[in-house]
């Protein structure tokens, strides 16, 4: 019986032998990563083993590249990776976590079934209130809160995300709004801040989410979070960085004149609406934007040149200006989640 995957999708590998780093698919399983030069690829390039492996998260090995960690092996061997983001890195870094302490105490690798296990009620849409959460008149405010001489910047407290169910009468108390919360959190809506709420996520409790003035969260997709010192001194005043972070996320895109396919990481803001993309391995500077203002963005079959093989989950954007752009995603729920995001900016972005 093959190993169940748990996790796959892009990262940012550190070459063992040359100190390059180069973009991969990566596949977590139940007792081991494997990695990929492309997501095609029927064999892998390596395999990490799990048992005994130790990970460190955050790894500031690197000076200016983030968002990396590090899983150690028995075999004393480093191996680091990188994620496009922060919510991303988290949710490997839980993931592989999980799958060690597994192999340890020989368990089964399970996630929770936020529904059963806390019997969250059928009519609730967590997306809505989600959305209803963030609001930016009638929602939860973000805060630029100090622990332990860290600065976290856009986030609240546990306790008044309880106290903000209450006063919309999401909940009829503490109790209840702390399953909701906990929902929240388990879907990836939520994402903790510090030490505090991310050790109650690794706990046995059924709520993962703590009402508590000390346990710091922050929205997933808002992309202002900074742990270590304020996002507000990175402010970026051309024009169109301005906007809001809206997703952001590793896809392949084809080049336009030799019609080659690679990895890159993708940016999407809205208010102005640009698309920008740089390359996953470094690089703080785009390597170029698409002004999304006016676009078409479909699905679609194949690219006109035809010349990649197996293509899958493709979609295009064309452009006010009629510039056309492929881009391939890993998923066909990936793909949707992008064209549906890039539509909505689209038509609200300047």
């Amino acid at each position: 019986m093959e190993p169940k995957k748990i996790r796959e999708g892009y990262l940012v590998k550190k070459g063992s032998v040359f100190n390059s780093w180069k973009p991969m698919w990566v596949v977590l399983l139940e007792d081991a990563i494997e990695f990929y030069k492309k997501k095609s690829d029927n064999s892998p390039k390596g395999m990490i083993p799990l048992k005994g492996s130790t990970l460190t998260s955050p790894c500031q090995d690197f000076g200016k590249r983030m968002f990396v960690f590090k899983l150690a092996t028995t075999k004393q061997q480093d191996h680091f990776f990188q994620a496009a983001y922060l919510e991303e890195r988290d949710a490997w870094v839980r993931d592989v976590k999980k799958a060690i302490k597994c192999i340890e105490g020989g368990q089964k690798f399970a996630r929770k079934s936020t529904r059963r296990s806390i019997r969250l009620p059928e009519t609730i849409d967590l997306s809505a209130l989600y959305l209803s959460m963030k609001d930016t008149d009638k929602g939860i405010k973000e805060l630029k809160l100090e622990k332990d001489k860290k600065v976290f910047n856009h986030c609240f407290t546990g306790n008044c995300v309880i106290d903000w169910l209450l006063s919309k009468q999401s909940v009829r108390n503490r109790q209840e709004g702390l399953m909701i919360a906990s929902s929240l959190l388990n879907e990836g809506f939520l994402q903790p801040a510090g030490d505090l709420s991310k050790n109650a996520i690794e706990g046995t409790a059924e709520n993962s989410f703590l009402d508590n003035p000390d346990a710091f969260y922050y929205f997933a997709d808002s992309g202002f979070f900074c742990e270590d010192n304020s996002s507000d001194d990175d402010v970026v005043l051309k024009e169109e960085f301005r906007g809001i972070i809206i997703k952001q996320g590793c896809l392949l895109k084809q080049g336009h004149r030799r019609k080659n396919w690679k990895v890159r990481k993708f940016i999407l803001r809205e208010d102005p609406a640009y698309l920008h993309y740089y390359d996953p391995a470094g690089g703080e500077e785009p390597l170029g934007a698409i002004h999304l203002r006016g676009c078409v963005v479909t699905a679609v079959e194949s690219t006109p040149d035809a010349k990649k093989s197996g293509d899958e989950n493709l979609f295009e954007i064309i452009t006010a200006t009629e510039i056309h752009y492929f881009l391939q995603a890993a998923t066909p729920q990936e793909r949707t989640e992008w064209i549906k995001a890039i539509q909505v900016v689209s038509r609200t972005g300047k």
